[in-house]
């Protein structure tokens, strides 16, 4: 328990491990099978809520609670106030599984406060040495916002109100993965072609990066303004091209026999991806398209959220960065979900039911993998004896 709460990234990636392992089969016994949850909120809130809410931010916790220190020189964060962090989260999935036993308002109350509490942990060393990562704090803020747009508007049962808060939620989390994203996989794709003497092939453009980064404020932007409109779609259109073209940058063919590396390519492939469906969907009405907010959050925001946790966690614990084959399955079970749950109705002609409940086993076992492999790493001490 002790080398659970010695760094930042063990018990939130572990969190959001079995988070991803439990939640998506419990959606689809509601969905497929018709068994009720146990939750108060409308299933499909309840679904997109937890999976941004739970999952996904549990994951960006543990990666900032490690990279803060990275970053800064400072300390790692440890000990009892990563106990509250964390028990914070816990308890506020615990109260939204529950919930019709408790007051919206506590149940609001409790989510709402574990990104403060986060923020509150990293600001005051990104802050005090002036890191240039300081501007993150925006985004957590944001996140924090459109948290509690949705529940305000759960209290108030405007269920329209609290999708389009979980819509500019996600495209925030996009926002994040185009600025974190393209840091790392060129760097980590640089490294890893060092050896072979080809690591001039990858290269980041400037100009390339900010059109890039302003594409997705101006998706977000317009997402809050104009949802499901032309403009949107325009927006979307060119927010494609221009990831695309980052990421021609970055020299991603030449990693085919490195899976650690690989799959940081393919989640931000599905950005492009994501986005053009998006566009077509908007600007055209196409049925392949339809499934566009699943290419961006299972394709994207999740096989990015998988790939950083299996190479940080071996990285943080003093293990040599080759992924096990059962990881390496993972990533593939992963890809196949997305797949499935973007193309499985209109292109592969699967019925409708049977799109969701292959798409949430090939999720499932993903995640079993990756709790099976990383939950025993995440559990114990850093094989080389320091601490952390």
């Amino acid at each position: 328990m002790k080398s659970l709460f010695a760094y930042g990234f063990r018990p939130h990636f572990l969190f959001a491990g079995l988070a991803a392992l439990l939640l998506i089969p419990v959606w689809v016994l509601d969905f497929v099978f018709g068994i009720a949850l146990t939750t108060g909120w409308p299933p499909t809130l309840w679904h997109a809520h937890e999976m941004l809410y739970g999952f996904i931010v549990s994951a960006v916790a543990g990666f900032l609670l490690t990279a803060v220190p990275s970053w800064t020189g400072q300390k790692g964060f440890a000990g009892r106030p990563l106990m509250l962090l964390s028990a914070l989260w816990v308890a506020a999935r615990l109260m939204i599984a529950t919930s019709s036993y408790w007051p919206r308002v506590l149940t609001a109350a409790v989510d709402l406060s574990f990104l403060p509490v986060l923020a509150a942990l990293v600001a005051r060393p990104l802050l005090r040495s002036q890191n240039r990562n300081s501007p993150l704090l925006i985004v957590l803020t944001l996140l924090w916002l459109t948290n509690l747009v949705f529940h305000v508007a759960l209290i108030r049962h405007d269920s329209p109100l609290a999708l389009h808060a979980m819509l500019i939620g996600i495209d925030v989390m996009l926002v994040l993965v185009t600025i974190i994203g393209g840091r790392i996989v060129p760097a980590f794709t640089a490294t890893a072609l060092r050896p072979l003497g080809v690591q001039r092939s990858v290269g980041s453009r400037p100009a390339l990066t900010i059109a890039a980064v302003a594409s997705m404020v101006a998706v977000t932007l317009t997402d809050l303004l104009a949802p499901d409109s032309q403009l949107s779609g325009g927006v979307a259109a060119m927010a494609a091209v221009l990831q695309g073209l980052r990421l021609t940058q970055w020299g991603g063919l030449k990693t085919l026999r490195q899976p650690i590396v690989w799959i940081l390519h393919v989640a931000y492939v599905w950005l492009p991806v994501g986005l053009a469906l998006k566009a077509v969907a908007l600007l055209n009405g196409a049925a392949f398209a339809a499934f566009w907010l699943h290419a961006l959050t299972i394709g994207a925001l999740t096989t990015m959220i998988l790939a950083v946790m299996t190479r940080a966690a071996l990285g943080h614990t003093g293990r040599p960065l080759v992924v096990h084959p059962m990881t390496i399955a993972s990533y593939l079970l992963l890809v196949g979900a997305a797949l499935i749950r973007v193309f499985g109705l209109a292109v592969l002609k699967i019925a409708y039911p049977m799109v969701i409940a292959w798409a949430a086993f090939l999720w499932t076992a993903a995640f079993l993998l990756f709790v099976v492999v990383y939950g025993p790493i995440l559990c114990k001490a850093r094989v080389d004896g320091k601490p952390g």
